[in-house]
């Protein structure tokens, strides 16, 4: 697993920042460092297995709770790097991954910042997967993501669409975990989100027993932070200051 650990502010809290479905270290490109810098606090930016720098997967068949598994394995990342209390950022899967982290190990995580999410599966979801999948077909998509995952591409791009679209999976739903959550919640969404309705915000913000709250862009899609990267600047920065502050661990 390809891991950057970059220590800025001594005795800061750590952002974690977890890829979606196609991404990479590479694909966050200066977001982690702007996010660094307007909060003060360190970071920790990783590949999952199969992605960018890391080590290619075994295959393309994953179980029904594969991204249960990835925040086990990331809950034991940060313990092997010394990473305790983190920030969490995740984008779509990504995003998931860091809801489920909080949930399963609610006690080490500070806070948690999710850009569309998932926490079920619905129709709109699997017609942006199948859209994918064309223009993954007929066009030069493959080509382009090869620039970041070099020719683990086609695995991981059949790891992400023949599990959301295989019938055992349209059961998927991990709503019942969010109950478990302590960490304080921001939920960022594009109001026209290819691959999720605000269903999955209402949903996700409504389980925890603590602070969740949702910030919604109109007329933006499923990645924020490249289409409306001030805004989500601004909306993570703010969230992240005034929770630490009221966690008394205010930046000096």
């Amino acid at each position: 697993m390809y891991v950057e650990q970059h220590q800025l502010f001594e005795g800061r809290p750590t952002l974690v920042f977890l890829h979606d479905s196609l991404g990479c270290v590479q694909l966050w490109r200066d977001f982690p460092e702007q996010l660094a810098k307007a909060t003060q606090c360190n970071i920790l930016v990783y590949d999952r297995l199969g992605y960018g720098l890391s080590e290619p997967m075994a295959g393309y068949v994953r179980p029904v709770n594969y991204m249960e598994l990835e925040a086990i394995q990331l809950n034991e990342l940060l313990a092997h790097f010394g990473v305790g209390q983190p920030i969490l950022f995740g984008h779509s899967d990504g995003g998931t991954i860091a809801l489920l982290m909080a949930s399963l190990f609610p006690e080490h995580v500070c806070l948690t910042i999710v850009e569309a999410a998932h926490i079920f599966v619905e129709p709109v979801t699997l017609e942006g997967v199948r859209a994918a999948m064309l223009a993954y077909t007929n066009t030069n998509l493959g080509e382009r993501l090869k620039k970041y995952h070099g020719d683990k591409v086609d695995t991981l791009f059949k790891a992400w669409t023949l599990t959301w679209t295989r019938d055992d999976y349209r059961e998927w739903n991990v709503e019942q975990l969010l109950v478990k959550m302590q960490s304080p919640l921001l939920f960022i969404q594009g109001a026209k989100d290819e691959y999720g309705s605000l269903a999955q915000v209402t949903q996700t913000i409504n389980k925890p027993p603590g602070i969740a709250v949702s910030f919604i862009l109109p007329g933006i899609g499923h990645t924020p932070h490249k289409e409306a990267p001030e805004l989500v600047l601004e909306a993570a920065a703010g969230f992240i200051n005034q929770q630490l502050i009221l966690q008394g661990n205010a930046a000096v």
